[in-house]
């Protein structure tokens, strides 16, 4: 899988996705504690908002700008969203209101949701072997995972020596970085954009696109299955480590550090398994374990006491290994069923879509977790997995087989 690091194009962008993830791992540590400052114990109301205004700038800002910013060198676009990146992360430290926490993380984030569909959209290209391509996701997986893991780590060392705003300096760096590895790095040109096009259809072309081929739609469906483990994990970890089962606080980033690894090991795998099954068979399979660690997960606050931490292990692995056989190949498919003039709006659409399935989920785990208790909010959450499983199962009739392997097999 690290051979593909060798192409020294997709390495620049690599390290520029590096340093950049890190950046924003260690600006939610300081946003955190930012919110902490001036909110007291109503922090958690302050994340909640601005998670939910960061998916809304997710869904409803990426596929605009993606429109409105189809003829914008690639590399012109990704510096751009850099440096805005860069600039509020600046000033991010000097904020003395919560409302302006709000404001300057839905500019954060719609800039991030300008760069993000962009760049994925770009490794296509500079990366044509399939191999290749395919070995770039699984590293491209592992980058978020080791994020997940890394970032908290290097915020706590960082704590421990200089105050939080200084985390909002290195974020500023990380965006820096990646701005100049980006700038530095030759990257395709645009196929030309048809401007007759009414603005409306192109906002909408990939979202039509996504929902006029069966596999996509399958995508689609799929992607409500990951946002119901995922949501779970993220909101509610911490109520499972402290709550039921009485654990220290370091005992949640050891837990979502399962889930990590269990994404990794997938991640690790994936070039391999994309050899010896269909991508139907993979991401279904990645579905089908969705559902059932989600059931496990309802039952983690009626197991005996002794087994409840071999339970939440298993599970929290279990649900990791499954988003991943998901994640992972998902971009394989946008690339076979996309063109290189539509590639970025499909990219853009599943960025944008994807997002918006936190927007059902994260109060699905949230609240009713809240209101009814765990098992209450897994078993919705399960459901609801279970009806996107097999929601894909039948958009994506088992006789479609993706683009990928019809090109693969000469069909084309």
């Amino acid at each position: 899988m690290i051979e593909v690091l060798r192409h020294p194009r997709f390495r620049r962008l690599f390290t520029a996705q590096v340093v950049a993830l890190t950046g924003t791992g260690l600006l939610t540590v300081a946003l955190g504690l930012l919110a902490y400052d001036l909110a007291g114990r109503g922090a958690g109301a302050v994340l909640g908002t601005a998670l939910a205004v960061k998916m809304v700038a997710y869904v409803v800002v990426a596929p605009v700008v993606s429109a409105l910013a189809e003829r914008v060198p690639r590399r012109v676009l990704l510096v751009s969203a850099d440096a805005i990146r860069l600039l509020i992360a600046l000033m991010l430290p000097f904020v003395g209101e919560i409302w302006q926490i709000y404001v300057l993380i839905f500019v954060l984030q719609s800039a991030s949701a300008t760069f993000t569909p962009a760049f994925q959209a770009v490794i296509p290209a500079v990366l044509p072997d399939e191999r290749d391509y395919t070995r770039a996701l699984s590293l491209s997986r592992m980058a978020y995972d080791l994020e997940s893991l890394l970032s908290p780590a290097l915020a706590a060392v960082l704590l421990a020596v200089a105050s939080y705003n200084r985390l909002f300096l290195g974020t500023a760096l990380g965006f820096a970085v990646s701005a100049v590895m980006v700038l530095g790095t030759p990257l395709p040109r645009l196929v030309p954009v048809d401007r007759e096009i009414p603005l409306v259809r192109r906002i909408t072309r990939g979202a039509g696109i996504m929902l006029s081929r069966p596999v996509l739609r399958g995508l689609l469906a799929m992607n409500l299955a990951v946002a119901a483990a995922t949501a779970l994990v993220v909101v509610n970890t911490v109520v499972y480590v402290r709550d039921l089962l009485h654990a220290p606080a370091w005992a949640v980033g050891f837990a979502l550090a399962v889930f990590g690894g269990g994404s990794m090991v997938i991640a690790l795998c994936v070039p391999r398994l994309v050899g010896r099954m269909s991508d139907r068979q993979l991401m279904l399979t990645g579905c089908a374990i969705l559902p059932a660690g989600l059931c496990a997960a309802a039952l983690l606050p009626v197991a005996p006491d002794g087994g409840r931490w071999v339970l939440l292990v298993a599970v929290w692995a279990g649900l990791g290994a499954g988003t991943s056989l998901i994640n992972t190949p998902s971009a394989r498919l946008l690339r076979a069923e996309s063109g290189p003039d539509t590639r970025t709006a499909v990219f853009t659409a599943q960025f944008s879509l994807s997002h918006a399935c936190f927007l059902i989920t994260y109060p699905i785990a949230g609240w009713i977790g809240a209101a009814l208790g765990q098992f209450a909010a897994a078993a919705v959450l399960a459901v609801l997995a279970t009806l996107a499983t097999v929601t894909a199962a039948r958009m994506w009739p088992v006789d479609t087989a993706s683009g990928v392997e019809k090109v693969s097999t000469g069909a084309r």
